[in-house]
């Protein structure tokens, strides 16, 4: 099958297991054509009901005694064709959303629903733009007396919503074709919830309108305003009920339109969370793993291999070169030095904390030294001209050049330690560039609804408010923020269809972003707070020699200091020299190097150290010695300490330590000789059994659950194979057992003789003995068997 552009369609099943590309498309676009749908049909019920076209009294001169607002019109009937045609394209567009809905429920077809879906939505499009431009031509208003009312502009709106909803689900109708996504949509339990949730709302809107509209008076565009800005928090007050019926209805028409708003932004924020945390935050965290382990070295080899340098190369005594000249003292290997084989060869190696930068040897010419002695004329300074000047600018822009600037930057992860602190940096930077990620998009979708929502207004309300930009923007903040002064508001016949629209898409938006600022902003003014509070009306041990931790740069700083003083001491102790006293006066200062007592002070602490170091052993051992029912036991206790931090909020984050002690819980249960167990057993406990990388694809803080539950499910694993192991001993012991007693049976019969013959004799004897025995002839047999046997042996 090919499609229009004639490239080779390559058309999915309903459902399969293959990888899904174009995640916005297959996931986003249908619930937002699923919301545009009913909003749409709204806005097509108003276009429907009310005339296209009014009279401005005064002949319409603004703001002439107050009559010359738009809100006094008077509506010209429509002819009868363009009534006939509005319904037809109002009948299109609901069948349309109908099919897109059968199709989220799986009653129809995703090939049969969603083309009928997009030309329904384009006939009705279509239908409303061919009605709009004939009236325009054929019976036109007639200015300055007569003017468009809000039932044209709500059908122009209708159209536009029409014809971007049907634009993007052709969009996912081409991701398709292109076999990126199967046909079925999965919806999880909020995505219906979004869409049901969506539909009611609208339909409360619409049929609370047409309540009030009834009660008041009021035209049906008009109550439709005043039913969104009610709804919305709003109240500019340009509408307000009149009797009691209409003031009675509104007591359950703004509880009940409240209720199903705050459903909808819940339904909204967690759906564009669990948007952003399955695509963008997960490839975000992807791109910094794939960073890390591609500037990660283990040893010197690696290191050499990554920046380019020939590996380490062995003296003629057959000493190797050190990694470092602080590696090995130079007493040890002075003719290290003469040949200097090391990385101090190419240049100086600055290592800052886990980070490597290694800074290239240069002349002083300019150049850089080869491999082999040689200069790399390439990279020598020379006086250029300006042209060259703005390539060699250009070229250090370049991305290539970037990228090698930072591979420069090696991080030397020797330890599991080390690679287990790179996966928690990476998580940690996550967690930060999620939340301002998410909060730099709600600031952005505010800007943008707020200046250009106020620009409409400007052109929309000239004629009647002449309101300038920034009263506009006004106009739109405090709308956005629902405060509703009233002073400003939308009185055109264009300005109103365009409110309504404009304040439901901004004001849940707005909504959002009040929440992200309460999960970042206000978490970083806490923790401000906290800080200032620790340092000075509250301060907390230890809180200097933490933040001077937290700093590499700061404590390296302090650690110059003090060798600075220790070295200014020292010249001082040399300076004075060596003091003469009386032996038998009693030292009170702090004794020399050389001093004996200093000896024995440091022998002590020798003997102590060996003490902690034995002590430490005895330890290790202690911990060796452990047995299988100890571990087991330990095992049940950390299952259910671990099952009670699976309710903890935030989510419980285990430390390094803690991760060793549930490794060795998981991994002790696996213990044994592989050949006593069977084939089946060793392949099932090797499955069961994973191994993983803290920085890997499979490390256990990249799963999609939390780390409690991946260890208790890991625990839990270990449980079972310890609790099956015990089972086969339990078999295996008690198989030996029923034979150990039937040895013990036949002993008692036959009694072990020095001579092979006796041993036969005695065989035959009882085998005789036993053959007289009707009853048991079985028995008798199993027995002269197990004779025969020792007899042998």
């Amino acid at each position: 099958m090919r499609t229009l552009a004639g490239s080779l369609a390559k058309l999915r099943g309903r459902s399969d297991n293959l990888p899904q590309r174009w995640w916005f498309a297959s996931t986003a676009i249908p619930l937002i054509a699923a919301t545009i749908g009913p909003l749409s049909n709204v806005l097509s019920i108003a276009a429907l009901v009310t005339p296209w076209r009014v009279t401005l009294p005064d002949n319409g001169q603004p703001n002439s005694a107050g009559r010359g607002t738009d809100d006094a019109s008077v509506g010209i009937a429509d002819p009868h064709w363009e009534l006939i045609w509005n319904g037809l394209s109002l009948f299109c567009a609901f069948t349309g959303n109908i099919f897109l809905l059968l199709n989220f429920n799986s009653r129809v077809r995703y090939i049969i629903a969603l083309p009928l879906s997009i030309l329904l939505w384009v006939l009705s499009a279509v239908i409303l733009i061919a009605i709009l431009i004939a009236m325009n031509v054929y019976v036109p208003p007639i200015p300055p007396a007569e003017a468009y009312s809000q039932g044209y502009w709500h059908a122009v709106l209708a159209s536009v919503l029409y014809l971007i909803g049907s634009g993007i689900l052709t969009v996912n109708m081409i991701g398709y074709f292109r076999g990126h996504y199967p046909q079925q949509f999965h919806l999880d339990d909020d995505q219906r919830t979004l869409i049901l949730q969506t539909m009611m709302f609208f339909f409360w809107l619409a049929a609370g309108s047409g309540v009030f509209c009834a009660l008041e008076g009021f035209t049906y565009t008009d109550a439709l305003y005043y039913a969104d800005v009610s709804v919305l928090t709003i109240g500019f007050g340009d509408f307000a009920p009149k009797t009691d019926p209409g003031r009675g209805f509104l007591f359950v028409f703004q509880l009940i339109g409240v209720i199903f708003l705050g459903l909808v932004i819940t339904s909204i924020s967690r759906f564009v969370t669990n948007i952003s945390a399955d695509k963008i935050i997960k490839q975000h965290q992807k791109h910094a793993r794939e960073s890390t382990v591609g500037r990660t070295v283990t040893n010197e080899k690696e290191l050499r291999e990554r920046l380019g340098l020939p590996p380490r190369s062995t003296n003629p005594d057959g000493v190797t070169a050190p990694a470092t000249e602080t590696e090995n003292p130079p007493e040890e290997h002075p003719e290290y030095y003469s040949r200097r084989p090391s990385l101090a060869k190419y240049g100086r190696l600055e290592i800052v904390g886990r980070t490597v930068t290694f800074h290239e040897k240069r002349r002083k010419d300019g150049t850089i030294e080869k491999e082999g002695g040689g200069v790399d004329c390439k990279r020598s300074k020379r006086r250029l001209s300006h042209d060259s000047k703005a390539r060699a600018r250009e070229a250090a822009k370049s991305a290539q050049e970037k990228r090698k600037k930072r591979r420069q930057k090696l991080l030397l992860l020797q330890k599991e330690r080390d690679r287990f602190d790179a996966m928690r940096q990476i998580q940690e930077e996550t967690r930060r560039w999620k939340q301002y990620w998410a909060l730099g998009m709600a600031f952005l979708a505010f800007g943008v609804l707020w200046c250009l929502g106020a620009l409409v207004f400007m052109f929309t309300e000239e004629r009647i408010s002449e309101l300038r930009y920034f009263e506009c923007l006004y106009l739109c903040f405090v709308s956005l923020l629902t405060i509703g002064y009233g002073d400003l508001s939308p009185k055109s016949n264009i300005g109103k269809p365009f409110f309504i629209v404009w304040s439901l898409v901004a004001v849940p938006i707005v909504t959002v972003l009040i929440q992200e600022m309460s999960s970042t902003v206000v978490s970083a003014v806490n923790r401000g707070t906290f800080k200032v509070a620790e340092w000075t009306i509250l301060p907390k041990k230890g809180v200097l020699r933490h933040f001077i931790d937290a700093h590499p740069k700061l404590r390296g700083f302090l650690d110059r200091l003090q060798e600075l003083q220790a070295r200014r001491q020292e010249r001082k102790r040399i300076a004075r020299g060596f003091q003469v006293q009386d032996p038998d006066e009693e030292i009170l200062h702090d004794p020399e190097p050389g001093d004996v007592n200093t000896t024995a002070t440091n022998i002590t602490t020798s003997t102590k150290n060996e003490g902690v170091n034995q002590g430490e052993t005895l330890l290790a051992k202690e911990e060796e010695a452990e047995t299988e029912h100890d571990l087991a036991r330990e095992l049940a206790i950390t299952i259910k300490s671990v099952a009670h931090e699976l309710r903890s909020a935030p989510p419980k984050r285990y430390t390094y330590e803690e991760w060793v002690h549930f490794t060795k819980l998981v991994r002790f249960s696996s213990r044994g000789k592989v050949e006593d167990k069977e084939e089946d057993d060793v392949e099932k406990e090797e499955e069961e059994l994973v191994e993983w990388d803290w920085i890997g694809e499979n490390s256990p803080m990249l799963a999609d659950i939390t780390e409690a539950e991946w260890v208790l499910d890991r625990l839990c694993e270990s449980l079972n194979r310890y609790t099956r192991r015990q089972a086969g001993k339990n078999f295996t012991t008690r198989e030996g057992a029923e034979f150990g007693l039937g040895m013990n049976e036949s002993a008692t019969v036959v009694k072990p003789t020095a001579d092979h013959d006796d041993v036969g004799e005695a065989c035959e004897t009882s085998s005789s003995n036993y053959s007289q025995d009707q009853e048991d002839s079985g028995s008798s047999r199993w027995k002269s068997h197990d004779c025969e046997e020792d007899a042998r042996t």
